[in-house]
């Protein structure tokens, strides 16, 4: 920065301005009178994160890019060109610059210092009116842009979230119908070993009788212990062995997990033939085989379909933008299935106590959502690996409440009554925009609601009560 030496048409530049256009030419002069005349060239920084907030800028000429650290990369927020007013204003409570300055085209302009806004009160009421009013239109487009920006951040969250739970039924599907390709590619020969069984019909409606009971136990084994399984593995091998079945050990994997035992085996063997015994038990294990691939597809394929359904009810996608009575616990179940990979992440142990006989409250379901999201993701945030989040609902008269309670860290206590201010965050820089809970406040007071927050080390609570009925 240079400081230069002021020229006697400032006062005029100053009219530019369209904040300052109308105004007195003694307020301006004053103006130039009180202000430094300063230069930055190209590159050069007007201001960073962490200075003190103690000059307003009077920018006559080029331009400057705001930029604000965010995960360890900065993003643009826009170019402001001259000319224009930045920088601190009289009546802000800005104590501390947030964001990076850096001169894009070479920039001259007045520089005034806070010390002078008290004089310049007593001057020229008209002066200070019109900066305050500029100033709250600067709040109210930073807030607009800030709010859009946590909006998408969220989504960011959440979308990486559903593409990690989407991943796994799908790669499973993938997987399931390669080997039933797999599987019914090698049909002609199993057909060939198939039809050339010589079993009556009689023989074929007790084997039936046997074998498709068994379909429905799929999973039964998993009741088992590992010791156990393996146990009867072992003893359905030697059986196969000693009955001369061929792929006795491929068998027996999948029998153990369709629990047939060697008591079936042996009703099989009473019935047939010795040499129709290795084909039908082998035509067994591919039914077997088939009905566990297709059942995984099912499983999966419906994991899908419940997470697309969760996605329309946390965005309450397809609905009208009025008021619903709701079931309160709906809003909850979508929220956690979107950060459910979070919880998986980091290990943590959902506990519910929750009421499921409560009346439905009016709500906007959307924002609500984004309520329960913001809540719980700064509860999953706080906690260590292997921690537990506790969720409880019920009625105290005519409101439900939504206790959400973590035991992190917990919030200290010099800034817990700070937690729902605009852009405050107690976490590091660029991984907080300051809004969540702020925006999770005006949601609940749109809805005549009150939030509020206990904390202590391993402990901290959020409790929303909401009215059943406005």
């Amino acid at each position: 920065m240079k400081t230069l030496e002021k020229t006697p048409d400032l006062a005029q530049q100053l009219t530019q301005i369209e904040t300052l256009n109308g105004l007195p030419t003694s307020d301006l002069q004053w103006l130039v009178e009180k202000s430094e005349y300063v230069s930055f060239d190209e590159g050069e920084e007007m201001f960073t994160p962490g200075m003190e907030a103690e000059y307003m800028f009077l920018i006559l000429t080029g331009a400057y890019k705001i930029q604000m650290p965010q995960g360890g990369e900065f993003r643009d927020l826009g170019i402001e060109d001259a000319p224009t007013i930045s920088g601190l204003l009289p009546f802000s409570r800005m104590k501390e610059i947030k964001a990076h300055g850096t001169v894009v085209a070479h920039l001259t302009g007045l520089r005034l210092h806070k010390d002078h806004f008290v004089e310049m009160v007593n001057f020229s009421y008209a002066l200070v009116q019109r900066l305050v009013g500029a100033m709250s239109n600067r709040i109210r487009d930073f807030t607009q842009n800030r709010l859009q920006s946590e909006k998408l951040m969220s989504l960011g969250k959440l979308s990486a979230g559903l593409a990690h739970e989407l991943n796994n039924p799908a790669s499973a599907i993938v997987r399931s119908v390669e080997e039933l390709y797999a599987r019914l590619h090698n049909s002609p020969e199993d057909f060939k070993e198939v039809i050339t069984m010589k079993i009556t019909s009689e023989e074929t409606d007790q084997i039936n009788e046997i074998i498709f009971p068994k379909i429905n136990q799929l999973g039964d084994f998993e009741d088992l212990s590992l010791m156990e399984q393996e146990s009867r593995k072992d003893d359905l091998i030697d059986w196969l062995e000693d009955h001369h079945v061929q792929q006795a050990e491929d068998l027996a994997d999948t029998f153990v997990e369709f629990s047939v035992t060697e008591e079936d085996l042996e009703q099989i063997a009473d019935i047939l033939d010795t040499q129709a015994l290795g084909p039908v038990l082998r035509w067994a294990q591919r039914v077997f085989s088939t009905e566990k691939i297709v059942a995984e597809i099912k499983e999966a394929a419906n994991r899908i379909a419940e997470l697309v359904s969760s996605v329309k009810s946390y965005t309450h996608m397809d609905q009208s933008s009025s008021m619903e009575a709701r079931n309160i616990h709906e809003g909850l179940k979508s929220t956690l299935m979107m950060l459910k990979h979070k919880l998986k992440q980091k290990q943590i142990t959902l506990e519910k106590e929750l009421n499921l006989d409560l009346p439905p409250v009016e709500i906007f379901p959307g924002e609500i959502n984004q309520v329960w999201t913001n809540i719980i993701d700064n509860a999953l945030d706080a906690m260590p690996a292997k921690g537990r989040l506790h969720l409880k609902t019920y009625q105290r008269y005519n409101n439900v409440i939504v206790e959400i309670t973590d035991n992190g860290h917990g919030i200290p206590e010099e800034v817990i009554n700070h937690i729902f201010d605009p852009f405050f965050t107690t976490k590091g820089v660029g991984e907080g925009t300051g809004l969540g809970l702020e925006v999770s406040h005006r949601i609940i007071e749109k809805h005549r609601g009150t939030i509020d927050v206990s904390s202590q080390p391993g402990k901290t609570t959020f409790s929303v009560c909401l009215p059943i009925k406005h």
